[in-house]
């Protein structure tokens, strides 16, 4: 059976001009957080957007929905491989029908410009070119399913501090090369249906302006130059102006309804300021987005919703695990200590405040509620033999924040039953509704009513054990807390959206208090009156968070028991890393040091046993000044639902961790190029130009603890040769990363004792003589896999843009001539084969 016609373009401008303006307008802003009007006249449905990039979150009306959780890009872009990252694509696009999603807001290809950045987990690397090609295939593999993909954030928004405020300042030259590279990328190899503008703004010397504003990028660039024919979507309330983000480029602004492009937009069209022209574009673009999506149908009619989509499965489970194992990074296996034979091992030692608590997302809008998720404990008990004793020591707490309180704590003082009740009141003090949850967590709730002005938590606590207690209060907004009927903490934040925005409805600042408890029991009265936060197109919340630090052993006592399960077992496995508090949107780094006494335990746990694994779960680079002690030293990023069993194949050595650093790892603080992200004056000044992530480290002549693109896996490969294609190319290029350029094919062995996978990588030195440029830029890869003692062959394709360079005053892309060599490698400073190509009359020609 044959489908039936999709409307072209001209029929929708047709469709189009049968509405009013005031109707086409409604259409360019949010019904809602997270759906955009429908319209029957345009045969238009709801198109409905969620949150990514480490699933999909869904928009929160089920407020108990779950859903795979994978692991953090950086541990997807780790695995170098796009057919990979193409299968996570098509396994987001499944969640996302699951969950009647149209849209994914990802994936995010900035780049990873500073080690401190809030957000590092959830870009890809910091080279250009893996990240556009990475994305660029989970893209693909998210729209073959017809769900859309949403690139952000366009562009140069690259650090958390003040990112709704601060303007990045950066020549055009660096733009282009560098932080437009992989937009322009995934842009011309995937053509994703949208395009996120970022809360922050670009100065690049010819326009200064908030992203949603800017001209230049927005419609010159973007829309004009590179031909996108989707809609730019603001980031949610980055919107701040009618007429300059309408004209700028915008095309929806998020959330809704927003009353910026309301009836203001209708005057501003009215009165000449906007041409209504631009009006039916932004329209058609959106129509062209719900026509991908299957939300356009016929007018008058309303498209089939899509069949009911089973529940995930253990076969999606079983790729998660994949992408978590192969993206693991062995960065140390001093006599092959990994993987772990089953000979001889009778005793395990799992310790580390990791181990207890495995960090497997990072904070903010990429935070999924997991299906399920598998403790790196749990995986290790599943996967040992029955014979094999686990122990499990936490060895000091990482965390600043006590955990919430324990439930059975809490008692309602009106029942008596456990819990902690909350009244909803009017604007008189009426109540109008409540109900009890048993937790100590109640941040951004939002479980009532449109009348509810004030939310009153009230529950009364009872401490048995004796010693000092820490009892701390985290609000946000208008609020007051008293303990025993005495206000103890109060605020007058007035703040609305901007609690959102720098996240700080999920990370309240915390008050505390010590309770001191003797032979019995003390019970207080706790009560919080929070006033209800009107955050503009978000949901009207509370927050208040109730932790607890009972009394306990000390950080030091925990090492030392630690220590000696270390010595007493047959391997250690210390998993350190970092935490929710660390990595999160909303706001960057203080520096690069773990949290807590991890450095102290690792230094004993390896003294004591020496056969000690050391595993990171981190998610962006922290210092390891104890790595040249490890025996084996292992990352494993923030690896989602699966953590568990893929840590446990890779000890065990079901799973080679094949994965390759995307981003250099510091040995010291002060060698890092951009060691921090505060704006200065509201500018984040790219002052290092096109000399980002190694190529800063390559410039300064500085030694990093492991280079871009380091990695080990079970095995050792000899690298035999590279050949050129024979036949001068045209360095025309239509496509960053493809079209036109020159195909290496490189021979090499496995020469080690097992089945192996291998990078190979291509870097491009340009000549000295000429125009400021990086040492050397990664220029292409390819991953092979052999079994041992097997030759193969990998082709790796080199764009004839790495050759290239922009042109600021002719505003076009040249290729300087020279010799050129490319270098072939395990990373950017373990390279063992060298080309030679000749640049002349615009043509690349292989030297010889």
């Amino acid at each position: 059976m044959s489908r039936p016609a999709l409307p072209d373009d001209t029929e929708l401008s047709d469709r189009i001009r049968t509405l009013d303006l005031e109707s086409k307008v409604r259409l360019l802003t949010g019904a809602t957080v997270w759906r955009l009007p429908a319209e029957s006249r345009l045969g238009l449905s709801a198109v409905t957007m969620s949150d990514g990039p480490q699933g999909v979150r869904g928009t929160g009306e089920d407020p108990g929905a779950t859903g795979m959780l994978a692991p953090a890009p950086s541990a997807l872009a780790a695995a170098w491989d796009t057919a990979l990252a193409e299968h996570l694509g098509t396994l987001f696009a499944t969640e996302a029908r699951r969950k009647g999603v149209d849209v994914v807001l990802g994936p995010v290809v900035n780049l990873q410009r500073t080690p401190v950045a809030g957000r590092h987990f959830e870009y890809f690397s910091e080279d250009p070119l893996l990240t556009g090609t990475l994305a660029a295939a989970v893209v693909r593999g998210l729209q073959s399913r017809g769900v859309g993909a949403c690139l952000k954030h366009f562009v140069a928004n690259d650090s958390e501090t003040d990112r709704t405020r601060y303007r990045s300042r950066l020549d055009e030259r660096t733009l282009r090369e560098v932080y437009l590279a992989p937009f322009e990328q995934v842009l011309a190899e995937a053509e994703p249906w949208s395009v996120m503008a970022a809360y922050s703004g670009v100065d690049d010397g010819t326009e200064s302006a908030p992203m949603t504003e800017n001209a230049r990028l927005l419609r010159e660039v973007l829309k004009e130059e590179w031909g996108f024919s989707g809609p730019v979507v603001s980031d949610w309330a980055a919107t701040r102006s009618t007429v300059a983000s309408a004209v700028g480029g915008l095309d929806l602004v998020m959330p809704g309804p927003d009353p910026l492009w309301g009836e203001p937009l209708v005057a501003a069209v009215r009165a000449g300021e906007v041409d209504e022209r631009l009006i039916d574009d932004k329209v058609l673009r959106l129509l062209r987005l719900a026509r991908h999506t299957g939300q356009l149908g016929e007018p008058g009619q309303n498209p089939a919703p899509p069949a009911a989509q089973a529940g995930p499965g253990e076969m999606e489970f079983r790729l998660l695990r994949e992408v978590a194992a192969r993206g693991m990074v062995l960065l140390r296996n001093e006599a092959d200590l990994l993987p772990l034979g089953p000979e001889g091992i009778r005793s395990v030692a799992l310790i580390g405040p990791n181990a207890v608590a495995p960090y497997l997302q990072g904070g903010g809008s990429a935070f999924v509620p997991a299906v399920r998720t598998v403790s790196f404990e749990d995986g290790l008990r599943a996967a040992l033999p029955d014979d094999v004793r686990l122990s499990v020591h936490r060895g000091g707490d990482a965390r600043l924040r006590p955990p919430f309180l324990s439930g059975a704590l809490l008692i309602d003082p009106e029942t008596g039953t456990a819990g902690v009740r909350a009244d909803h009141l009017d604007a008189d003090g009426n109540r109008v509704g409540g109900e009890i949850r048993p937790s100590g967590d109640w941040s951004g709730y939002t479980a009532f009513g449109a009348a509810t002005r004030r939310v009153v938590l009230r529950t009364v606590l009872t401490f048995t054990e004796p010693g000092t207690h820490r009892l701390e209060i985290g609000c946000v907004g208008r609020y007051a807390v008293t303990v025993d009927g005495e206000e103890v903490l109060a605020g007058d934040d007035d703040r609305g959206v901007e609690l959102i925005l720098d996240s700080t409805h999920n990370n309240p600042r915390l008050r505390g208090i010590d309770l001191e408890v003797g032979p019995q029991p003390r019970r207080i009265a706790l009560g919080i009156d929070l006033t209800v936060v009107e955050p503009g197109g978000y949901d009207r919340f509370v927050t208040a968070q109730l932790r607890h630090a009972p009394p306990g052993p000390t950080p030091y006592e925990e090492i030392a028991e630690a220590v000696a399960a270390a010595q007493a077992a047959d391997v250690a496995v210390v998993v350190v890393g970092t935490n929710e508090e660390v990595e999160s949107e909303g706001w960057d780094r203080n520096g690069l040091d773990l949290p807590g006494h991890q450095n102290e335990l690792v230094r004993k746990v390896i003294a004591a046993n020496p056969r000690t694994i050391v595993v990171v779960n981190a998610g962006a680079p922290v210092l390891l000044p104890w790595a040249d002690e490890a025996p084996a030293l292992l990352w494993v990023w923030l690896p989602g639902q699966e953590a568990g069993h893929a840590l446990a194949d890779v000890l065990l050595g079901r799973t080679e961790p094949s994965g390759r650093l995307p981003w250099t790892l510091p040995a010291r603080a002060e060698d890092v190029p951009v060691p921090d992200a505060r704006p200065r004056d509201g500018i984040v000044d790219y002052s290092e130009g096109v000399h980002v992530g190694y190529r800063a480290w390559d410039r300064g002549g500085l030694v990093p603890a492991f280079p871009f693109g380091h990695g080990l896996g079970w095995t050792r490969w000899t690298y035999e040769s590279v050949t050129l294609s024979p036949s001068p190319v045209s360095a025309t290029l239509p496509s960053p990363a493809g079209g036109d350029g020159l195909d290496l094919t490189v021979e090499l062995t496995n020469t080690g004792p097992q089945a192996g996978r291998e990078v190979v990588q291509v870097y491009l030195e340009p000549p000295h003589d000429g125009p400021d440029r990086p040492v050397r830029l990664l220029a292409g890869f390819a991953t092979v896999q052999a079994a041992p003692g097997a030759r193969v062959t990998a082709e790796v394709h080199v764009p004839a843009r790495a050759f290239q360079i922009w042109d600021s005053e002719a505003h076009a892309w040249r290729t300087p001539p020279g010799r050129y060599r490319l270098r072939v490698g395990r990373s950017s400073r373990d390279l063992h084969l060298t080309a030679e190509v000749t640049v002349d009359d615009g043509c690349l020609h292989p030297a010889g």
